[in-house]
């Protein structure tokens, strides 16, 4: 087989082939300071048994801690439970990573208790989220650095999220080119609590089918039994794999492959993100016999579907459409949901009250990042999406000068256009997403 000479901490590719394990290119994403080029030789051979051993002290070397902790320093994030920062940490790393690195030697190493927040989800509900101490990120970063790459294997390319070399762009296209081949009927199926509901017993169970080194295997069900704080509450959580927990993305497209292999073998169009997933299928019978399938397989897994949110529908139809990261695709033509509008409309108001400070310049440049990432992700959406943003815009900063000229209102009079009109927000820097949609749509010469 062909060898790379791997060259720094981290390599990225530029494609993620699927089709040849002997490709070099096919682990060109994973650690080098982890995987050397004999063990990405056995790993595209396939280990003899199936199982892999020894990999403990992959796990607590001092390269691969290092390299978790140059993760967990770019993620950021709060401080856990003991209530230190990635700054506190990052101030005394060398003193901190030994530690770490003994008590994994030793078997002293334990995990402290998750703290819980929760993060707003929207319509008023929120969405709980553990955050583990800097010191246990590390470890389950070490952790995830030496197992991915065994499951990555095995995983389909149907699955996107939380992948190496994948994103929701590219499982986009995939929809997207599913529905332009005619599969319009399709089954919109989420998953009731998914991470907290995934069964330990049955995730370790798909863990010990590839991994054999009980220490790992050890650690591994630690992470899985760490206790939660909530205020003065504290208890051990029966199912589930922490949300926020850095191994926890790995662990649940692990469940979620058995589930993989099953819809692909019907022959349908099938695209999962996480526990987001839609099948795409020519008839409502097939849709429909599909969706038995999965009903099936989620009772047998101890998972449970959304009774509301899971339906099969003809998304060529108006009202029939489905919802699919952050985009619905409906009456043969993708729009924004009204969940990601909200959001954005949400962070606009944010930055754009009638009383707040600083000169037209300087709310434009705040405002310039966000409308540009929001168009980055949404440009494929339909085009009267972007008219309108843009109007929301120009109405809340018309809002602010007139308050600063002591005038009530809006600004929705003609008077106000013809004062501040449109060329005159442009020309002080606003960002406008229907000028560029227009461009984007342009065909470029070469395209085919």
């Amino acid at each position: 087989m062909h060898q790379k000479e791997y060259t720094g901490s981290i390599v990225r590719a530029t494609a993620r082939p699927e089709s040849d394990p002997d490709d070099p290119r096919q682990w060109a994403w994973v650690e080098a300071a982890v995987w050397t080029d004999r063990m990405l030789t056995a790993l595209g051979n396939g280990v003899q048994g199936g199982k892999w051993h020894s990999l403990i002290d992959k796990v607590y070397a001092s390269r691969t801690l290092w390299a978790a902790w140059q993760r967990v320093k770019v993620n950021h994030g709060a401080a856990g439970i003991d209530r230190m920062s990635v700054e506190r940490f990052e101030a005394n790393a060398t003193y901190y990573l030994k530690a770490l690195e003994l008590a994994l030697r030793n078997d002293s190493y334990k995990p402290a208790p998750i703290r819980r927040v929760y993060i707003p989800k929207g319509k008023g509900k929120t969405r709980p989220l553990g955050i583990a101490t800097v010191k246990d990120r590390i470890v389950q970063g070490a952790l995830k650095l030496v197992l991915e790459p065994i499951f990555e294997r095995e995983f389909l390319p149907v699955s996107f999220g939380f992948r190496p070399e994948c994103s929701c762009k590219d499982a986009l296209r995939i929809v997207d080119r599913s529905l332009k081949d005619g599969f319009t009927w399709v089954v919109d199926a989420d998953l009731q609590s998914y991470f907290d509901t995934i069964p330990k017993q049955g995730l370790m169970t798909l863990v010990k089918a590839r991994i054999s080194d009980v220490k790992v295997l050890e650690l591994l069900q630690q992470f899985l039994d760490q206790q939660v704080v909530e205020g003065m509450k504290r208890w051990t959580p029966m199912a589930g794999t922490p949300q926020g927990s850095v191994i926890s993305p790995l662990m649940a497209n692990l469940y979620l492959h058995g589930l993989d292999e099953i819809v692909s073998a019907e022959g349908h169009q099938y695209v999962r993100y996480a526990d987001d997933f839609v099948v795409m299928c020519r008839t409502r019978e097939e849709a429909e016999k599909v969706l038995i399938v999965i009903q099936n397989w989620v009772d047998k897994h101890g998972l449970t579907l959304h009774p509301e949110k899971t339906c099969v529908g003809n998304c060529v139809v108006k009202g029939q459409g489905f919802d699919f990261l952050g985009y619905r695709f409906e009456a043969d033509r993708r729009w924004v949901r009204s969940k990601s509008r909200k959001a954005l409309r949400d962070k606009i108001r944010q930055l754009t009250g009638r009383t707040r400070s600083g000169n037209l310049e300087s709310i434009i440049a705040e405002l310039t990042p966000i409308l540009r990432g929001w168009f980055g992700y949404f440009k494929h959406a339909h085009r009267s999406t972007f008219r309108d943003v843009d109007g929301f815009v120009r109405r809340r900063l018309r809002a602010i000068l007139r308050k600063r000229e002591k005038r009530p209102g809006f600004g929705r009079t003609s008077s106000d256009h013809r004062r501040w009109p449109n060329a005159f927000f442009a020309q002080h820097g606003l960002f406008t997403l229907h000028e560029a949609h227009a461009a984007a749509s342009q065909p470029r010469k070469g395209n085919c």
